[in-house]
């Protein structure tokens, strides 16, 4: 499997690297109807677990991997930072 490159422009997201790149190791998109139902907690970790969604559009998206950069909660996910 080729690898993957996220690009991500929310600066103040933990996993944000200079050059608008994401280190997750794992990320979670989901429809914006459903990430606003579910808690902060509900993230990569456990995708395998999910139903899946659909979206009408790409502005019907978002990405529940995000953490805010130097918030203290960069484990919360359990999805360590690529280094």
């Amino acid at each position: 499997m080729p690898q993957q490159h996220i690009h991500c422009i929310v600066s103040n997201c933990h996993y944000y690297q200079s050059g608008n790149k994401c280190v997750a190791n794992e990320i979670l998109v989901a429809s914006d109807k459903f990430g606003s139902n579910q808690p902060d907690n509900v993230d990569a970790t456990m995708a395998a677990q999910l139903s899946a969604v659909s979206a009408s559009d790409c502005m019907s998206t978002c990405c529940k991997s995000f953490v805010p950069k130097d918030s203290g909660k960069a484990d919360v996910d359990g999805v360590k930072r690529m280094q």
